[in-house]
């Protein structure tokens, strides 16, 4: 028996809509500003002597083109759940956020060949003049703030996407310092100093670009929750009142959500019911120790299914037995009057009379018993008839 309680979750498309409102609204400001940045480095870099500057302009219009990436894998990975994709889109983020930590690693081995280049040959350098330096220092501030205010709300919707976007912006800012580096050392005479800064700096943004991709990686493979996560959950299950093992938990993530797999063993005896409503309160007691979890699917076993010896698929369903019983009494069972417990590869039975039965009904029962008793499947009889008249039970 499965259970997965999607009352017990919040409304999802509404939370949704808000994160994809959020996150198109942070996007949109910082492509305007990187949009204006690249016209204003571009043209003052040819106006007053500055490579560096020309190239930083480029890197800028670079962050316009990242945010319309952005923009559409936000939309997409924010749609909820449909016949193709019924665990959502989340994996498009995902996607996106190797996709942009890949251009993190591009943009740092462009900047550290550039540098290493440049410290090479540093005679190629042309003075730039002081508009350069007052521009790299704007584009220096702008860039900063948008990343603080792009991770922020990155972070608040739980988005590595946008947080990855973030970082993307930092790097214009790097590029910018390299620029002011590099005006300030060439003004001064040690024109190496902004080439070896760059150098650094590439490799702090390589770093960066490698763990959004690593990270998004394991995810699109499903690597699951740390072992000290897993023995929490796992922990949160079987101290939950009607548990008596956990002896299965799965993890995987999509985007910041988690999904679990879980088989719990309860008492074989229990009604179908009472173990649907023992994996409501595991499901509920986990989600408000981990909010991220999105979805849990609680697999109910009267028995543990992953020992050594499982109950067989082979054992007599319903229709065979009920067949057995009726052609033993002679009678037709009334419907859900039998109970079928099927546990360490046998079938214990529990039959239900509507009516007290006749002395001959006895040894019906009786010679069925034996008959069953025969059988390598069967384990138990337990015959009820109505209270305040004669009694039959039968155990093995």
């Amino acid at each position: 028996m499965d259970v997965v309680p999607s009352h017990a979750l919040p409304d999802r498309d509404a939370q949704h809509a808000a994160e994809l409102k959020a996150a198109s609204r942070v996007t949109l400001v910082g492509m305007l500003l990187d949009a204006a940045l690249g016209l204003f480095k571009c043209i003052v870099g040819v106006l007053f002597h500055s490579q560096a500057l020309v190239v930083d302009g480029v890197h800028s219009f670079s962050d316009v083109f990242s945010d319309l990436v952005v923009l559409g894998i936000m939309k997409a990975a924010r749609r909820g759940p449909d016949q193709c994709h019924p665990y959502g889109h989340q994996r498009y983020e995902t996607l996106g956020t190797m996709l942009l930590g890949s251009t993190l690693i591009a943009v740092a081995a462009i900047l550290a060949w550039d540098n290493v280049s440049r410290l090479a040959h540093p005679q190629s350098l042309e003075l730039p003049e002081w508009p350069v330096l007052a521009i790299a220092l704007i584009s220096v501030g702008s860039k900063e703030w948008i990343y603080h205010y792009t991770r922020r709300v990155g972070l608040a919707i739980r988005s590595d996407l946008i947080v990855a976007n973030a970082w993307h912006s930092r790097t214009d800012a790097f590029s910018s310092v390299i620029v002011v580096f590099s005006t300030i050392g060439a003004m001064l005479g040690f024109i190496w100093l902004d080439a070896l800064a760059a150098v650094a700096v590439a490799l702090i943004v390589g770093w960066v670009g490698w763990k959004f991709t690593w990270d998004s990686v394991k995810e699109l493979v499903d690597t699951g929750l740390s072992e000290a996560e897993i023995t929490e959950l796992t922990a949160i299950a079987e101290t939950t009142e009607g548990v008596h093992s956990v002896h299965t938990l799965r993890s995987r993530r999509m985007s910041q959500d988690i999904l679990l797999d879980v088989h719990i063993q309860v008492d074989s005896d229990i009604s179908v019911s009472e173990g649907h409503q023992i994996g409501q309160h595991v499901v509920v007691r986990m989600r408000e120790q981990c909010p991220d979890i999105s979805l849990i699917s609680i697999h109910i076993d009267a028995e543990d299914d992953e020992s050594s010896r499982p109950t067989s698929v082979r054992l007599p369903n319903r229709s065979e037995i009920e067949g057995r019983i009726e052609h033993h009494l002679g009678t037709r069972l009334p419907s859900k009057r039998l109970s079928l417990h099927y546990l360490d590869n046998r079938v214990d039975l529990e039959l239900f009379l509507e009516t007290p039965f006749e002395r001959d009904k006895r040894a019906q029962i009786a010679l069925m018993e034996q008959a069953f008793a025969a059988e390598s499947w069967f384990g138990s009889l337990l015959v009820w008839v109505p209270p305040h008249t004669d009694q039959t039970s039968a155990d093995d």
